[in-house]
Parts: C-alpha cells; structure tokens; sequence
C-alpha cells in the first residue's frame, strides 16, 4: 500500500547538504527559487546495498498516481540546486525523486574545490552501485503515490551520464533527458562503459542537451554520438547549442545561459510527455 506523503513530515534523518555545496558558493544572482506551494517536498531515506540512501522528493499534493522523474545530481550531490529542480518538475505534475548516490564514497558538500570532488568521492563511485541505487529509488517511487509505468529520467553533467547508462538498464524508462553528460571518456573497473558503447542497448529514447562551448566535452563527440544513434535506428535525438558553455541550465552559476536553460527545460518536459513518461 502506498505510504502517505506528508509535507510536513520527514520520513529519517538524512545527510543531504543544507543549501548549496560549499564548492559552488557563492551562488550567482540569477538562482531560481522554487517554492513549495501546492506540493508535498520532503528528504527521506531510500533501504539499498550498504545502508539508506539519503534523497529529495517533491511531488503535487494529493494522492496521485503520479508519473515519476528521477533527478540524477552533478557531481555536488543533492544540493540546493537539484532539490529546486525537483520542485520544479513537480510543479509540472511529476513525483520527481533526486538520490544522493554518493553517499557511500563520502560527503560531498563540505569540499571546497571540484577537483577533490572528483578524486576523492565520484571517481570512487561504481557505474553498477548506481543502477542498482536507480532500481531501488524507482522500488521507493511506487511506494510515494508514484506511477512507475510513466517513468522518466533526467541528470546533469556526471547524472547526464547516467541518463544514458540507465536508459540503456532499465527497460520500464519511457523517456530520458540527459544534459551535459560525457559521451566518451577513460574507462576503468568501476566505470566500465561509455554512452556511445551503448546505443544499440537504448531501450528508451533520450533527449541529449550540450552546449557547443563545452570545455570538457568536445563537439566531435556529440557528433559521433548523434550518428551512432542514427545508424542504429534510434528515436533518440541531440540538441547542440551554440557558443553555450558546460552547464547551462545551472542557474546559480556563471555558466548558466537563460535562453538556452529555458528551451532545453521545455524540450525536456515536451519529450517526456511525447514518450508517455508525463
């Protein structure tokens, strides 16, 4: 039976970051702030392999069934800036579910700089703990008044990654949206697979945003990516914008570019509507 999704009620303590993590401070004046009226936004705990998942969940109120989106973080865990974008969808009708997936490797929101981010805590998290943590938040998902046969997925930068190892996991996904997600970069034990060594797994159709100013990943794999999914017959499509840095849709950041944010944002809503997740 479903369990009651209660704004005012927190289901555990939790470990998210309050706010934003220190290593995006300060935060631009350009940052959105979404409020919580008409929804029920609560943390809580989600049980998976090694211990409970600390994650964000924001949802209109009323009893649903209610499509689910899961959010999938940048590497700065579920700070201030994720939890607002789930608001955001959840204004839009979905139970949109954010995961901190790092919560094993350490404690993301106290570092100070992006470079011990990477060393010390995401390079140490494995691609398969974060499909099983996936499976598990949409296990959790059905149990908040969430409609897991309307299943979405989005994700930003290192979650933009993900989108498109998950859309190629899990097979109930209707529609993914991966932003600014590396497309081909060094392989290891723990990650083992790029994006473009899996099109021909896709079992759902992804919206790929990139930005054409993109320091750390070159147009020409966006390129090889688009005819890889070409050549394979896929519905999945590519949006390059032009002159647009990394990180785009992050509003409380310098690189956020408004024009951009705001059609990717419709974009993403549009194709996930198209391909029954919404």
């Amino acid at each position: 039976m479903p369990i009651p999704f209660n704004p005012g009620r927190r289901d555990a303590v939790t470990a998210l970051a309050a706010g934003f993590a220190l290593a995006v401070r300060p935060v631009t004046a350009e940052t959105i702030t979404t409020d919580t009226a008409g929804l029920a936004a609560a943390e809580f705990t989600i049980a998976v392999a090694g211990g409970a998942m600390p994650a964000y969940r924001a949802a209109p109120l009323g009893r649903g069934p209610f499509p689910v989106a899961l959010v999938v973080q940048e590497i700065f865990g579920v700070h201030e800036h994720i939890r607002d974008l789930c608001r955001r969808l959840a204004k839009e009708g979905w139970l949109a579910i954010a995961p901190e997936l790092s919560f094993r490797e350490g404690d993301v929101a106290g570092m100070e700089n992006i470079q011990e981010i990477i060393a010390k805590v995401i390079s140490k998290v494995p691609d398969r703990q974060v499909m099983d943590d996936l499976d598990a938040t949409v296990a959790a998902a059905a149990e908040h008044f969430g409609d897991t046969n309307r299943l979405a997925i989005t994700g930003f930068c290192w979650g933009g990654r993900i989108v498109w190892l998950y859309a190629a996991h899990n097979p109930r996904v209707k529609a993914g949206a991966a932003w600014y997600g590396r497309l081909r970069s060094q392989t290891d034990d723990l990650h083992p697979t790029n994006p473009i060594d899996i099109v021909e797994a896709l079992s759902s159709p992804v919206l790929g945003l990139y930005g054409g100013a993109d320091g750390g990943i070159p147009n020409d794999t966006v390129e090889a990516m688009r005819a890889a999914l070409s050549a394979a017959g896929k519905e999945s499509e590519i949006v390059l914008y032009p002159d647009t840095p990394h990180g785009f849709l992050a509003d409380y950041r310098p690189s956020y570019r408004k024009d951009q944010a705001d059609d990717g944002w419709k974009r993403m809503l549009d194709w996930f509507r198209k391909h029954g997740a919404g």
